[in-house]
């Protein structure tokens, strides 16, 4: 049983007492936490920790991850590894190097785009006629198979999600609309809450990865480079359309969030607190569901779904089996 993640809104202090996390909010509130029983926390708040809240953080192996102003990803304190393995690194390299790197990226890309147009099929007779989308996805899928370069793949994948941005206005309900696709900052209601969960989405994943022995640095679609986890967003293509996309068109539909839990500031906009702690709580909601895995023939929650998928390509890069790259089955 997959263990809850835990958020922290309040500004404060976060310290370590004994075996238990403190926090101490400046509006004078104190609250315990039990380290051991979270997955991973998120500080959303001006938070003051110090080495040894840290230290006991890496002691249960729980990744923090670290927002800034209006919930900004800023960055993540993973601890050490749980799992140390100098050969899944070596091969994790070696796989980037190789033939196998223009494989790995064609499944991940292959796996996204059968997502995204599963939801618009969810949604096609819904709220509006989807079918000429849901084939030219079903094209853009074909070609990834054909192309030879990483470059290629990522153009295919680059069209894709165009076609599939540009259903957007016909899902969501007025006045929510993404005529484009426009991040730091976020222009419009709809684009911000899109980018507030693919945030979520790409931390969600940096945590399954770190719960393994693969480098979180080394992707296979995106270029590593400093300061980011190229591997957590590759996962994160795959999923975006399943645990963002999807909560995203239920939130609006069912007016969850309207566009009064928003607000402009400097040219962007932006969630409220109150909107992104609505937002937090139906994702970790999403997050406990479960669905029948037909190849692990047991319910598995969609957090488990995330570190399956990276596990398969773990085992895929050590031994060659093939790599299940998750397409929505459900």
């Amino acid at each position: 049983m997959p263990k809850p993640n835990h958020h922290v809104f309040a500004d404060g202090e976060l310290s370590r007492n004994e075996g238990t996390l403190r926090i101490d909010t400046l509006a004078g509130e104190t609250e315990y936490l039990p380290v051991e029983s979270i997955d991973s926390l998120y500080l959303h708040g001006q938070i003051d920790f110090n080495t040894r809240a840290l230290g006991l953080l890496n002691d249960h192996g729980v990744p923090a991850h670290v927002f800034g102003w209006k919930d900004y990803y800023k960055g993540s304190y993973l601890p050490k590894r749980g799992q140390v393995s100098g050969n899944t690194v070596v091969e994790q390299v070696r796989a980037y190097d190789d033939d196998r790197r223009l494989s790995i990226a064609q499944r991940i890309i292959q796996a996204s785009i059968h997502n995204m147009r599963s939801n618009l099929r969810y949604y096609d007779g819904r709220r509006g006629n989807f079918s000429e989308a849901i084939a030219d996805l079903a094209d853009e899928k074909d070609q990834v198979a054909a192309v030879d370069t990483i470059n290629e793949v990522r153009a295919v994948e680059g069209n894709a999600r165009k076609t599939y941005y540009r259903c957007f206005d016909r899902i969501l309900r007025d006045p929510f609309e993404l005529t484009k696709r426009q991040y730091n900052p976020p222009t419009n209601e709809a684009n911000a809450i899109v980018s507030f969960l693919n945030g979520m989405t790409y931390t969600t994943c940096v945590s399954a990865i770190r719960k393994t022995a693969l480098d979180p640095t080394v992707g296979f679609v995106h270029e590593p480079g400093e300061r980011r986890f190229t591997l957590s967003l590759d996962i994160a293509d795959i999923f975006k359309p399943i645990l963002a996309d999807r909560l995203v068109f239920r939130l609006v539909n069912r007016q969850q969030i309207t566009v009064d839990d928003f607000e402009s500031e400097l040219d962007g906009c932006l969630l409220t607190e109150s909107g992104r702690m609505t937002v937090l709580e139906e994702f970790e909601k999403l997050l406990d569901e479960t669905v029948a895995h037909p190849r692990l023939e047991r319910n598995v929650s969609y957090k488990t779904l995330v570190r399956t998928d990276v596990l398969s390509l773990k085992k895929h890069i050590l031994t060659g089996e093939e790599y299940h790259a998750t397409e929505r089955w459900w």
